[in-house]
């Protein structure tokens, strides 16, 4: 079983059913605690060699990111199949996956 499917049955299971932009929000804010993590670790960038990100925060938006896919009908694994074939794309003409925009 794949990651949005686990996820989901998750919140079938558990009437945790809500918008799409609340998911979006809920989403945001687990990228956040990443980035509050790089920052406290890392002493806000003066010791990059320090990074520490906690597993379940990745977790924590991995299920924010598969949950947002699902209410808004994307197959999170076909998006990401599109978004590398992009970035191929992209290394073949510049040099890097980047948009430049």
């Amino acid at each position: 079983m794949d990651g949005q499917q686990t996820v989901a049955e998750f919140v079938e299971r558990h009437d945790l059913e809500v918008p799409p932009e609340f998911r979006l929000l809920d989403l945001v804010s687990e990228v956040g605690e990443l980035g509050k993590d790089a920052n406290e670790s890392t002493g806000y960038g003066t010791s990059p060699v320090d990074l520490d990100i906690a597993d379940d925060e990745i977790g924590d938006a991995l299920f924010a990111l598969f949950a947002l896919a699902d209410s808004l009908e994307i197959d999170a694994e076909e998006a990401l199949e599109e978004a590398l074939e992009k970035y191929e794309k992209r290394l073949d003409t510049s040099d890097t996956p980047g948009s430049g925009a």
